[in-house]
């Protein structure tokens, strides 16, 4: 008995190939889109305007024109000559020194908190939250006199130290509650196959926490980065000023440098965006620890 397998028609077989109809997207999805889209534009309309103004010339300053007719470099290339690289790496270094202090701090703190019951938790939690409820602007006279019985004004360590404590409160918490969304069971899976607890922490526990972790470090460097009222009362004039206190230095008591302000906020802002882009994917899965159990 012989199968005979009937082949379809070249019309049939156009047909089965024809891709399946692009669906149009609903009014809601594109409604939330162009909002999206709009609320995006507005925040970024001014950096826009701050570029723009750092391109125009000196005598184009006060057109009315959106775009200048002669748009320069100047204001980019000549504002190093006033110490600017020197104020950028004091930045860099009080930010990532405190980024670095918190997480050395924070990271034991919050994975002991969230693995041990041991009286006064809630309190410590509680203590560790009303921390962050003060700011470095109602305690700078308290502060400051401080600082200057250790000698430490005019010093980056001060700073660093200061940027630390007011952020390690927040990392704390943030890391508190990823440890604990954690299941245990993976940890004492990998102390039955021989870790440590130390060594369980460090191969198991905080490669799955790298989110939070990259969560904290990221708001840290940024508060640390952008602060500017510690930095302008712990440092003088011939000390280590960072690149916020410098920033102000153009903004005169009878006239305002536009080209160079605008233009050193521009390089403000370039070490904060490259840092978001190479780790903003784990940042919404860090913000959102926890909250499902």
């Amino acid at each position: 008995m012989t199968t005979v397998t009937a082949r379809p028609t070249p019309a049939a077989a156009s047909a089965l190939k024809a891709p399946a109809p692009r669906r149009l997207p609903r009014p809601r999805t594109v409604a939330l889109a162009g909002g999206a889209y709009l609320i995006g534009l507005i925040f970024l309309l001014p950096y826009l305007e701050m570029v723009i103004t750092a391109l125009r010339p000196g005598n184009e300053l006060h057109d009315r024109d959106l775009f200048p007719s002669h748009p320069t470099l100047a204001s980019f290339t000549d504002i190093w000559s006033t110490g600017l690289g020197t104020n950028l790496g004091t930045s860099l270094e009080i930010a990532f020194g405190s980024t670095a202090l918190v997480l050395l701090v924070a990271i034991p703190a919050a994975y002991y908190t969230a693995r041990r019951n041991f009286r006064g938790k809630g309190l410590f939690l509680l203590l560790v939250l009303i921390t962050q409820m003060f700011q470095p602007t109602a305690m700078i006279v308290g502060i400051y006199q401080q600082f200057l019985q250790f000698n430490l004004i005019d010093s980056v360590w001060s700073l660093i130290l200061v940027n630390a404590g007011f952020n390690m409160a927040f990392a704390v918490w943030i890391l508190n509650a990823y440890f604990s969304a954690i299941p245990k069971e993976i940890e004492e899976a990998a102390i039955v196959d021989g870790c440590s607890r130390v060594g369980a922490m460090f191969r198991v526990i905080l490669p799955l926490a790298a989110p939070g972790i990259v969560t904290a470090l990221i708001f840290t460097f940024i508060a640390a980065w952008n602060e500017f009222i510690v930095a302008l009362t712990l440092t003088t004039q011939s000390g280590p000023r960072t690149l916020t206190v410098k920033i102000s230095n153009f903004v005169g008591e009878y006239a305002t440098d536009w080209q160079h302000l605008f233009a050193a906020s521009v390089i403000a802002t370039i070490p904060v965006i490259i840092l978001f882009a190479l780790i903003e994917g784990k940042v919404a899965s860090g913000l959102t620890a926890g909250s499902v159990k």
